[in-house]
């Protein structure tokens, strides 16, 4: 029996949007398949060393808040900090892992992850602002890893 193989594409910056990638690729690797994960765009935040994310309430609308929180509202400035407290709070206090402990337990299951380098030029980031142990490719990389994966999915 060959091995499956899980193919993910990480476009999200956010800290609500950090988790899936890690998650599934952590929880696929410990399954047994082969797993990357391609950082492209805001999804390259995931791979910093200071993970500084922040929880975007606009344009979420299925945010579960303790209270009802109009649109409008979201947009002050500091609601951003506060329901990404709120959120780091809830997740602290349910033992839900960190990121970092999520991205560790990545590299230590041999998850592949993949440094967009067209992204990394766009936006002039350093090899030195990111974490040791990813590589750096562009779209063809992506490709020839997901055209026999068995599962892609874009995150």
């Amino acid at each position: 029996m060959t091995e499956k193989k899980l193919a993910i594409i990480a476009t999200k910056g956010t800290l609500d949007w950090a988790y899936p990638p890690f998650i599934l690729a952590s929880t696929a690797a410990a399954l047994g398949y082969e797993t990357e994960i391609f950082f492209t765009f805001y999804g390259l935040q995931l791979l910093k060393k200071e993970l500084n994310l922040q929880v975007s309430p606009l344009g979420n609308p299925g945010m579960p808040m303790p209270m009802p929180v109009p649109v409008l509202l979201q947009a002050l400035p500091g609601m951003q900090s506060m329901m990404t407290m709120m959120m780091k709070q809830k997740m602290k206090s349910k033992g839900v892992a960190s990121l970092e402990e999520l991205r560790e337990l990545c590299q230590e299951a041999e998850v592949r992850m993949v440094a967009c380098q067209m992204t990394v030029d766009l936006f002039e980031f350093s090899t030195s602002d990111f974490i040791d142990g990813i590589e750096y490719g562009g779209a063809a990389t992506f490709f020839e890893f997901a055209g026999d994966s068995d599962i892609c999915l874009y995150i």
